[in-house]
């Protein structure tokens, strides 16, 4: 690798003139900085940032944790943190903790990961990163974080209930209650919900949405038409007759791939989805739009969620003061309309709960 010596040797000028030329400073005089730049261009030299790093102490370096980059939530949102680092002219440096590969989604029930974590904190620490950004890949309470953090550190995904590390997520709520709203503005009154697991926050962040979307549309709230799955699309088809016996007009699954289990259901039911029942799902995943009939679903603002987290450290890096007082930045949904949702009309509707099962 070429060296400053040696471009400063082969251009007969000081190190030092090489530097400011590297670092544009003045002092130097247009045909000597044309020269040693031809030379550097020339020779592919590439200025040591590492060192140039060490001595300012400025390294325009964000270090970016990733539980696992292979959950789907992940990319979206580090490219969000990639969109808004290269706007402000920060390099992120990535350390993929590949939680998920490793114990599936038991990690996301303890914190034994925790050594695991503090290892990949000290190695971004070592490379000089002045903030880091830690991804989860399901959203819950983070209590990996170390107490006396030595760098600005923001968790995206995920809850921390410590002001000082401040929190990017989903309004889950919000978006749920939107999404139901929308079912009440087509007439459906009876709603059944395919919940996620009873412990996920999505579950009850979605499900407290649900109730306050049928608050507003003076509908009586019914446990029994709220079951609950493993987030897949086995439990999709299979909680579908449980709803379909409470002769529910539509189905709400708060995640897509349940949703397709119950498109799975419904049509061998005989179903025509978007005309006999509706059906929503949420987060938008690629397959919504393929279905038959595309489904109506909420998105999650995962790219926003990595953009919010990025303008937020690197407010605390400028030390601004912070919007939220309590650390907790919540990111709207965005709605997709389309054609699993029918208008329901008690007078023409003509679902029938005596099926063959």
């Amino acid at each position: 690798m070429v060296t400053i010596k040696e471009i400063a040797k082969i251009c007969e000028v000081s190190v030092a003139t090489v530097s400011n030329i590297i670092n544009d400073k003045g002092g130097v005089s247009d045909e000597t900085r044309a020269r040693v730049l031809k030379v550097i261009q020339e020779m592919n030299y590439t200025p040591n940032s590492v060192a140039k790093n060490l001595k300012t102490k400025n390294s325009r370096s964000i270090g970016v944790i990733a539980e696992d980059m292979t959950v789907f939530a992940l990319p979206d949102i580090i490219d969000g943190i990639t969109e808004y680092c290269e706007k402000e002219d920060y390099q992120i440096l990535l350390v993929n903790l590949r939680l998920y590969k490793k114990f599936e989604d038991t990690y996301y029930r303890d914190d034994s990961y925790g050594t695991i974590v503090h290892r990949g904190i000290r190695k971004l620490l070592s490379m000089q990163v002045e903030g880091i950004i830690y991804v989860a890949a399901h959203e819950r309470l983070i209590n990996v974080i170390p107490e006396r953090m030595a760098v600005p550190t923001v968790v995206a995904y995920g809850f921390t209930n410590r002001p000082e590390i401040p929190s990017i997520v989903v309004d889950d709520t919000k978006g749920a209650e939107q999404l139901v709203r929308y079912l009440i503005s087509q007439g459906h009154k009876k709603i059944g919900v395919i919940a996620g697991k009873k412990d996920s926050l999505h579950t009850q962040s979605r499900l407290e949405g649900y109730q306050r979307a049928l608050f507003s549309g003076n509908i009586l709230y019914d446990p029994n038409l709220v079951v609950y799955g493993e987030w897949d699309r086995a439990s999709g088809y299979r909680n579908t007759d449980i709803l379909i016996e409470k002769n529910v007009s539509a189905i709400f699954c708060m995640n897509d791939f349940m949703a397709g289990g119950t498109y799975d259901r419904l049509y061998e039911l005989g179903y025509q989805i978007g005309k006999d029942i509706a059906v929503a799902g949420f987060d938008n995943r690629e397959m919504a739009e393929f279905e038959k009939p595309p489904l109506t679903t909420m998105g999650l603002p995962l790219h926003d969620m990595g953009y919010r987290a990025s303008e937020v450290i690197i407010r605390l890096l400028e030390k601004e003061k912070m919007d939220a007082e309590d650390g907790i930045y919540y990111v709207d949904c965005n709605f997709f309309e389309r054609e699993s949702v029918n208008k329901f009309d008690t007078q023409t509707s003509h679902i029938d709960i005596s099926y063959a099962p």
